[in-house]
């Protein structure tokens, strides 16, 4: 269903990550990855929303692709989305994230292309800086805060002799004091937003850390909730959150509404219980500086479900696969990528059929491992039986033996189960 448009509206996402392939497999059809194709299918549903709802800007907050060098593939299928939004009028703002900075200086980042060749109706935020983009509805003011490089932050002779944190420090001090220059030199009759991929403080940042590079800069909310700004629209972060909602009451508040619209696909379990999406709002023009922030929503989108299934056997239970199996058919499998964690004993372990547990997981898009957790001791031990145990059955053994702690374990298995993953799809 179409909706009425008001004065402006812009669509806000960020971290799209095409290219990321984990726990996908090939699609006999296309020859390309059933994860690139759901990355695709999430950006077909944000644009086709675009070009119902009468939308005057879509803004992507950055990480357009999973690396720094995408594969010419993963370059066409973007811009032929964007591509649609062009020809209907409906310009395209994307920030440039860390995925998308080059390792050296002097190299091109992964959207450089689209501002060399003036792709028309598409602009680029490379510095941190004002830009003023044409809307259907009139001037967009755009304050850019990309991710930090340190070169472009710090000169060498400025970074000798200073530790990790101190620079760290140094350049957030800057970018605090760029980003407040910046504020102040936009035009007040003139609606501006921001967009940033940025850590800002107070955000709920899951495992998706393990997507991050490098060390993340750390900025204040007061640091980007400058006055002059209807909107932070915020990337980087792939859980969706609002840091600062806006007023209700119709007041300048205490600044803008700052939010994080999320990715919109999950990348792994960590991910698991978000929700995805994009953020929409509502801008009247016409309305004072600060004030001119009409709606905010979230619309949700269909993303590919993960799902845990986790069966605790009892150790009374003569029947371990069928424990299992109903176990498997009380969670949302279907068409889901799924882990199945169970803990049994381990001579309950020897008498579980696989056969029978991967036919009650075959709705599944993706069984991305089956561990097994023994509750006795006489099975721990790796030298046993090492040809028995699943690689990562293998691996949380070590773990425990080791002492690590559990919080530490769980982390270093989720990255085993990517790393998986990715071997078993062929990335």
């Amino acid at each position: 269903m179409c909706i009425v448009s008001p004065a402006m509206r812009i669509l806000h996402f960020s971290d799209l990550h095409i290219g990321v392939e984990n726990y996908g497999r090939t699609d006999p059809n296309t020859g390309l990855s059933t994860r690139l194709t759901d990355f695709l299918e999430a950006l077909d549903e944000l644009v086709e929303y675009a070009l119902a709802n009468s939308v005057d800007l879509v803004l992507l907050a950055g990480d357009a692709y999973k690396g720094r060098d995408p594969s010419q593939t993963h370059q066409r299928e973007f811009a032929r989305r964007l591509r649609r939004l062009s020809a209907a009028g409906i310009p395209a703002f994307l920030l440039v994230g860390n995925h998308d900075l080059p390792a050296a200086s002097g190299r091109a980042h992964a959207v450089e292309i689209f501002s060399t060749l003036d792709v028309p109706n598409v602009y680029v935020g490379a510095s941190l800086n004002n830009q003023t983009v044409p809307t259907p509805a009139g001037p967009l003011q755009i304050l850019s805060v990309p991710w930090p490089s340190r070169g472009a932050m710090l000169a060498r002779d400025e970074s000798r002799g200073l530790t990790i944190e101190q620079i760290r420090q140094e350049i957030e001090r800057r970018m605090t004091a760029a980003i407040a220059g910046r504020a102040q030199a936009l035009d007040s009759d003139i609606p501006a937003i921001m967009a940033g991929h940025v850590t800002v403080n107070g955000a709920t940042v899951g495992t998706e850390r393990s997507m991050m590079l490098g060390n993340d800069h750390v900025l204040n909310v007061s640091a980007v909730q400058q006055p002059q700004l209807e909107y932070v629209a915020l990337g980087h972060i792939h859980k969706h959150q609002v840091l600062r909602p806006p007023p209700t009451d119709g007041s300048a508040g205490i600044g803008p509404a700052v939010a994080y619209s999320g990715s919109l696909q999950r990348v792994d379990f960590s991910e698991e219980a978000d929700e995805k999406g994009f953020c929409i709002i509502d801008i009247d023009p016409a309305a004072p500086q600060g004030r001119r922030l009409t709606d905010f929503r979230f619309e949700r989108i269909a993303a590919r479900p993960f799902v845990t299934v986790d069966a605790n056997v009892p150790e009374n239970e003569g029947n371990p696969t069928d424990f299992v199996a109903r176990a498997i058919e009380q969670r949302p499998v279907a068409g889901s990528i799924v882990r199945l964690r169970l803990r049994l004993s381990g001579e309950q372990s020897g008498r579980v059929r696989d056969a029978d547990l991967r036919a009650a997981l075959s709705p599944a898009h993706y069984v991305a491992s089956i561990a097994r957790d023994l509750t006795d001791e006489t099975r721990r031990r790796l030298d046993t039986e090492p040809g028995d145990l699943q690689p990562l059955t293998a691996l949380r053994m070590y773990l425990e033996n080791q002492g690590i702690s559990p919080e530490r374990r769980d982390i270093l298995l989720e990255r085993a189960e990517e790393l998986l993953a990715s071997v078993e799809s062929g990335e």
